[in-house]
């Protein structure tokens, strides 16, 4: 018998569109940890502070009532996060549209916020195992591992997986691990950042600048790894994911018509620092990517070494 969840409500000052909120943090359409429905309902499998949990959210196409319910040991830890999930913590004051598109995708974007989870290692693990591949392969990979060696979620919901605790993490055998087609640099990556989890978690308490000096500080986590682990644990709105094989490309073409590499999107995005994720995301939101003209990208079979 499933018992009786946690429940909250909570109003937001702003419309809530759930989807568009925490796509983010879905590892691909078939991502055991999270579920998506056509009713506008999210709900998420996670490892908190206080133990697994489940959440599961729910809140009317145009409205700002959210409606929050948990189970398992990390129930309540869960629901107190639901405000900074749904971006209750970022504030966009200062940020202006110096390009049209990105007037545009504001626009039609008015309500959405960088989220931030405050779970550390719940990012950066799939981070991690995303690095220098593609995303069918990244994702295949990820909930492979999850469905072998995660936890069943509370709750019910029949398939619904946690991802491992950081323990299980570091237990997989580097068999599993192979069998997923994550090499051995970023499985040792993973491994590392288990044993750390407890420091690497505390990240989401201390300084903006100092969690980002604690993930770069662990050997195979690189720029690329730690703007996606602050996009989605820590509620960094300037966190560029410079590295990635789309980013720069899909923004310069947003932005002046041409794709771009890394550099030039690091001056292209200057005039918004301190706004620049904000801005490569409501990009995304508004469907701006180049157009694709080329084959998908084969899954590697040579990775380099160099931190992401």
């Amino acid at each position: 018998m499933v018992p009786e969840p946690l429940t909250r409500l909570w109003r937001s000052d702003r419309e809530i569109a759930l989807r568009a909120q925490l796509r983010i943090f879905a590892r691909g359409s078939g991502d055991p940890t999270s579920r998506f429905t056509h009713e506008g309902t999210v709900t998420r499998a996670a490892q908190t502070p206080e133990g697994v949990g489940t959440l599961h959210l729910a809140c009317r196409a145009g409205e700002s009532l959210v409606h929050a319910q948990a189970w398992g040991p990390g129930a309540q830890w869960l629901l107190e996060s639901v405000p900074a999930l749904l971006g209750d913590e970022d504030d966009p004051t200062g940020f202006v549209a110096h390009h049209d598109v990105v007037a545009q995708a504001w626009r039609r974007f008015p309500h959405w916020r960088v989220p931030r989870s405050g779970l550390v290692l719940d990012a950066l693990v799939p981070a991690v195992i995303e690095q220098k591949v593609t995303g069918q392969e990244a994702f295949a990979g990820y909930r492979r591992l999850v469905r072998r060696y995660g936890t069943p979620a509370p709750g019910p919901f029949p398939g619904l997986m946690a991802p491992p605790t950081p323990s299980g993490w570091a237990a997989i055998p580097s068999w599993a691990w192979l069998q997923a087609s994550v090499d051995n640099a970023r499985s040792q990556t993973v491994v590392r950042a288990a044993g750390y989890a407890g420091r690497l978690e505390e990240g989401a308490s201390v300084s903006l600048a100092e969690a980002h000096r604690r993930l770069r500080a662990l050997p195979g986590v690189g720029v690329w790894t730690a703007a996606e682990v602050a996009q989605r644990a820590l509620g960094d709105p300037d966190s560029v994911s410079f590295g990635d094989y789309h980013v720069a490309k899909d923004i310069g073409w947003a932005l002046t018509g041409t794709p771009v590499d890394d550099e030039g999107l690091a001056v292209l995005l200057e005039p918004y620092r301190g706004h620049r994720y904000r801005v490569q995301h409501l990009l995304g939101l508004a469907g701006q990517r180049r157009p694709r003209r080329g084959a998908r990208m084969a899954p590697r079979t040579h990775l380099p070494t160099r931190p992401r």
